[in-house]
């Protein structure tokens, strides 16, 4: 299973947590400058870190780009350990545990993921997080973890890759009519590579959906 789709996941997934949260996030830095007052001395602070965390995130991607990893991985733990509660920690969570399981070290992205699930400042960072982190345990083999993942309801964004998930999950303990099941739910609720689903679907005895 590929655990990793594109070289250019991570960028795809913060445009598109921008997308669906930078007005929310926008009206919270108005909100919380209102409350706390001293909207300037507030402004300054935030842009400053900001900033840093952007920098030290552009660091860290320049780094990975160039093949220098132990440096994008010790850039990576820089960044989380000084600007933990940011999407850019967030997103270098998500980094190194890429780095981890292409190292091979799967316990070690899993332990990442599973920080960025935890802590993610976003949703749809968390769920990122979330997606990556059961198809690495598909991959590990851990299908009571897999199982007790999957019982938690995801965003309706991502229903449809973690259908195919559960369908995975089914078909390896010899559920083939949950599977073909999940798999019929996952192409209606719509997943990045319906092709690929509905050949899953073939393989269990399932007939894909018309259209």
């Amino acid at each position: 299973m590929s655990v990793y789709q594109t070289e250019d996941e991570q960028v795809e997934a913060l445009k598109k947590w921008w997308k669906e949260n930078g007005k929310s996030v926008i009206g919270g830095i108005v909100l919380g400058a209102a409350i706390i007052g001293g909207w300037q001395g507030w402004q300054g602070w935030q842009r400053s870190a900001g900033e840093a965390g952007s920098m030290m995130y552009d660091t860290l991607r320049q780094a990975v780009r160039s093949g220098q990893i132990d440096e994008a991985i010790e850039q990576g733990k820089r960044l989380i350990g000084e600007h933990g509660s940011s999407a850019y920690a967030s997103f270098a969570g998500l980094d190194l545990a890429r780095l981890a399981y292409q190292k091979g070290e799967k316990s070690a992205a899993r332990g990442h993921l599973e920080w960025v699930a935890d802590s993610a400042p976003d949703p749809t960072l968390r769920e990122v997080a979330r997606l990556r982190l059961a198809r690495l345990l598909m991959d590990m083999g851990e299908t009571d973890a897999l199982a007790a993942l999957l019982d938690q309801a995801p965003l309706q964004a991502f229903a449809g890759e973690f259908d195919v998930l559960r369908g995975d999950l089914a078909r390896v303990q010899g559920d083939r009519a949950a599977a073909r099941q999940a798999y019929l739910d996952a192409l209606a609720a719509g997943v990045d590579d319906a092709a690929f689903v509905r050949m899953k679907l073939v393989d269990v005895g399932g007939e894909p959906p018309a259209g």
